[in-house]
This record gives C-alpha cells, structure tokens and sequence, in this order.
C-alpha cells in the first residue's frame, strides 16, 4: 500500500510539474512576443527621430498652424453656412519652453509616442499569434480578421481625433480668455500632452465594436441590451462629445457625436453576427447530439 501510495505521490508531483512547465514555457513564448514588438516600436521611434524635423514641424505643430485640413474645412462650411464665426484664421496662444532639458525631452517623448502609434499594428499582430494556439479553430477563423478590424479601427480613430477633436479643442482653449490682461501662453509639455491624449483617447474610443465583439461572443453582451439602452447610449455619447470639445458650438459637438453613435451602431450589427453564429453552433450540436 505503501508503496502504491509513494507511486500516486510522485505522478501527482509530475503532473504539477508538467503544468508549472507548461506555465513558464507559455510566459517564456510571451516575452519573445513583447520583446519583439518592443524591438518594432523601438525601430518606429528611431525613424521618428531620423524624420524629426518633418514629424515636429507638420504632424505635431499642425494644428497650431492655420492652413491646417480642419480649419480650411471650417472656412469652406462658415462661407457654405454663411456663419463666419465658424471659420478659424489665426491660432491664438504662444507656445514657449520653460524647462533647461524641457525641448530634449519633448523631443524623446514625442518620438516614442510617434513610434508606439506606428508599431501599434504589429504589437496587436504579436498578441494574435500568442492567443491563436489556444483558440480551437472555428474560433480562430471567427477571429482571424481581429487583428486587421482592430488596426483600421485605431487608425480610424487617430486620424478622427488627429485632424478633428485635437484642433478643434486646440483652437478655442488657445482663444480663451477670461480677461484680456491675461496673455495665453501654453508650454511645450501641455501643447504635446493635449495632442497626444485627444488622439490617442479618440483612437481607443473607435475600438468599440472589438469591444462588442470580445464582450458578445463571452456572453456579456447582447444585441437585445445594445437595442433597449440606445437611448441611453445617445446621452452618454452626447456628454462624451460635450466633454471632448470644449467648445460651446452644437454643430462641432454634433461632428464629434456622428461617428460615435455610427459605432455603436456598428456594435449592435456585431453582437447580432456573433448571436447569430452562437445560435448556429447550438443548433449543430443538438442535431448531432440527436
């Protein structure tokens, strides 16, 4: 008996083995993951820097500029609407360094973010090829378009938030006064971070329908909820646009509002897809179960 036991013991001490084995080998494959994705975002922000003058002057300090897309567009629509208040010539405001290594670290920093946005897509293509061993393979061929949907998306979002919400907000807050002994003058950081956050924020918020999807196809999601609180979805969507644009104008909340309910609709077409799949799947199994 003794000995039958010692032999139980040790199987069960190998299985446990064999699991922590298992364990460290699939942490082990997630960092060469990571570690080549961090090696892409690493070679995206030296080309960043190589490029810097180019990146600096027409990407970052665009919407400071007043031949920028967005305010070209706005003259265009205020001649079109015969509202002139809409149409922005000059961008108010003074941007100036108050830091001894305020510009070098403005310069590190913005290459890093330029380089993280352009290798975004292979780090979500990284993570696919960790995930997709696990997933059986009618799973995996329901998510083999996650890794393109999810990169469009986030471009989507960025050139949204890149060209529409980052100078429409750049342009009022610059322009705001309370009085007018008060001079505006913003420093390097604040300019950069406002940016970086209004692009970047606009960029996840477009990844609602991956959202959707992922939240549906575990159960916690359905087209039916997604239907009933639309009502509640377009407040929440209004207070967000609100929130995003400081500006007091409707029609520049009701821009920034457009996309945003079009997403949501988008989800409700998702979550009925993957319910519709769910179903086809219950119904195949109880016909061979039958």
């Amino acid at each position: 008996m003794s000995d039958n036991k010692l032999v139980e013991a040790i199987k069960e001490k190998s299985k446990e083995l064999d699991v922590e084995m298992s364990f460290f080998d699939h942490i082990e494959v997630l960092r060469w993951h990571l570690i080549r994705s961090a090696i892409a975002i690493l070679i995206f922000t030296g080309l960043a820097f190589y490029f810097y003058d180019f990146i600096f002057d027409k990407v970052i300090m665009g919407p400071m500029r007043s031949d920028f897309w967005f305010y070209r567009m706005m003259c265009k629509l205020a001649d079109a609407l015969n509202r002139p208040g809409l149409c922005v010539k000059a961008i108010q405001g003074k941007i100036i360094n108050t830091e001894m290594a305020g510009q070098f670290t403005m310069q590190i920093n913005s290459c890093f973010i330029t380089g993280l946005v352009l290798g975004a897509p292979y780090l979500l293509w990284e993570i696919w090829r960790f995930i997709k061993p696990a997933l059986h393979e009618n799973e995996a061929k329901a998510a083999s378009g996650f890794v393109f949907y999810a990169t469009a998306l986030f471009i989507m979002g960025i050139m949204f938030g890149y060209f529409i919400i980052a100078p429409e907000s750049i342009s009022f807050l610059a322009g705001y006064k309370v009085s007018n002994i008060i001079e505006n003058t913003f420093t390097i950081d604040s300019y950069l971070s406002s940016v970086t956050t209004l692009t970047l924020a606009t960029g996840l918020v477009f990844q609602l329908p991956m959202i959707v999807y992922i939240l549906s196809s575990i159960g916690m999601l359905t087209p039916a909820f997604m239907r009933n609180g639309r009502r509640y979805a377009i407040v929440g969507i209004l207070i967000i646009s609100a929130v995003i644009t400081p500006t007091p104008d409707i029609l520049t909340m009701c821009i920034v509002s457009v996309p945003l309910f079009v997403l949501y609709e988008v989800g409700i077409v998702v979550a009925g897809r993957v319910e519709k799949i769910k179903l086809k799947k219950a119904n195949k199994l109880m016909k061979t179960g039958n």
